[in-house]
């Protein structure tokens, strides 16, 4: 299930808050809103972010997605060595507005967590590219990334969806 309760979190007025985020460098483009949207990585049409580093992928909600939720206070992720499918879940993020469920844009085996956000859930808000990453999978069919959105489409995809909201 893509993020849950995201035409309820997309009704609410945006929050400007890119601007806030000094510690991305470019190479960065915006969107309309002002998300930010990082060259270099791949995107899912469920708001979730892929870095394709070696053998490994990390994965991440996009800096739109945790605008549109607001504030992030809990995070719910996997155990390491778990098997993931792509477009599946296999965690949640609870907002002050929302719990959304995350899905996995590639299949996988997880072999690494972000610890840091069981303590500091709030990373995922101030930096969802860096600090805030999820999971780290070691993909097991690597041509799935080529179905996922580069920069420029999910930018057109993210001010196309908000503009039918």
């Amino acid at each position: 299930m893509a993020l849950r309760m995201w035409a309820s979190s997309t009704a609410n007025a945006l929050k400007l808050s890119s601007a806030s985020r000094p510690h991305l460098h470019p190479p960065f483009s915006f969107s309309r809103c002002l998300s930010t949207v990082l060259d270099g990585l791949k995107y899912a049409e469920s708001h979730e972010w892929v870095k394709h580093e070696g053998s490994v992928a990390t994965i991440g909600i996009t800096d739109h997605a945790q605008d549109h939720l607001g504030e992030v206070v809990y995070v719910e992720l996997p155990e390491s060595g778990r098997a993931v499918s792509k477009n599946s879940g296999f965690g949640a993020v609870e907002s002050v507005k929302a719990t959304s469920d995350i899905n996995s844009p590639i299949s996988g085996e997880i072999v690494e967590v972000n610890k840091k956000l069981t303590e500091t859930p709030g990373l995922v808000n101030s930096s969802p590219y860096e600090d805030g990453w999820m999971i780290k999978v070691k993909p097991s069919d690597p041509s799935e990334l080529e179905s996922l959105l580069g920069p420029k489409e999910y930018t057109k995809f993210c001010e196309e969806e908000d503009a039918s909201h």
